[in-house]
């Protein structure tokens, strides 16, 4: 089944199709064939400028949930034999602090329903019965509809598409190591929790590259989307920390025995 039948997600679709193909005509005369590579980034670039505000309230909570740490440890060190206080006794201290474990996630969540409207409007061959004309634009020479993966295996991979999907996947990889390194958890004296441990601690540091991953199975325009998405997330990252600075970690008595 078609979701986009449903008449309102159609109308949805057909809406953004417009915006964008408007946007990229404007841009035609600037950027020639990559018009519509350029409306994607400008609209990845207005995006995350109506995200600041939630970007900061990210920063505050981040904030908020280091400065917390002790006494959720606290917490779990009195009460880890009876799981249902600790979770009573974990909400009752955010509600007190007028935050959540959740606080934070909605720039994430905000920004799926662009990368899903992205990527199906440069995989559809018609939107709302009418011909798709973004599938004709390209960025370089390597068609904004198409996917690294699509391309290698349905041997349609030009040299062009080699080029640009390699120039964007470097530039996230690179994006997901400064975050790495800058944003690395300090271990904490946790105890024997899990969260803590070598193990989550490699898998947290791994999760900053699927990204990348993600980006070479999606067509280039949500790819292009992604790469502007992730190097804006960096710096807006390192303006807040700068802004709402973390309270200095405990460091765990584990790790400086182990160094």
């Amino acid at each position: 089944m078609d979701p986009f039948a449903f008449p309102p997600l159609a109308a949805l679709l057909d809406a953004a199709y417009g915006a964008l193909t408007g946007l990229s005509d404007l841009l035609t005369p600037i950027a020639g064939a990559s018009a519509a590579a350029l409306a994607v980034v400008l609209v990845t670039l207005l995006v995350r400028a109506l995200l600041i505000p939630v970007g900061i309230s990210q920063a505050k909570a981040e904030q908020t949930r280091a400065r917390l740490a002790p006494r959720l440890r606290e917490l779990q060190r009195r009460h880890k034999k009876n799981p249902e206080r600790l979770q009573k006794e974990t909400m009752a201290l955010y509600k007190a602090e007028n935050t959540s474990p959740f606080a934070g996630m909605l720039p994430v969540l905000a920004q799926a329903p662009v990368v899903g409207i992205l990527y199906t409007l440069f995989l559809r061959p018609e939107i709302a019965g009418h011909p798709n004309e973004l599938l004709a634009h390209d960025l370089f020479g390597a068609p904004l509809g198409t996917s690294l993966v699509s391309a290698l295996f349905g041997g349609t991979a030009t040299p062009a598409t080699f080029l640009v999907f390699g120039v964007l996947l470097a530039v996230m990889i690179a994006v997901a190591e400064v975050t790495r390194r800058v944003f690395r958890p300090t271990p904490v004296d946790a105890g024997d929790s899990p969260m803590s441990s070598p193990a989550m601690l490699r898998v947290v540091s791994a999760m900053h590259y699927l990204t990348a991953v993600f980006a070479a199975f999606v067509p280039l325009a949500a790819a292009l989307y992604l790469t502007v998405t992730v190097v804006w997330t960096l710096v807006q990252r390192v303006i807040l920390r700068r802004r709402f600075p973390l309270p200095a970690p405990v460091v765990s008595r584990a790790a400086v025995s182990g160094r």
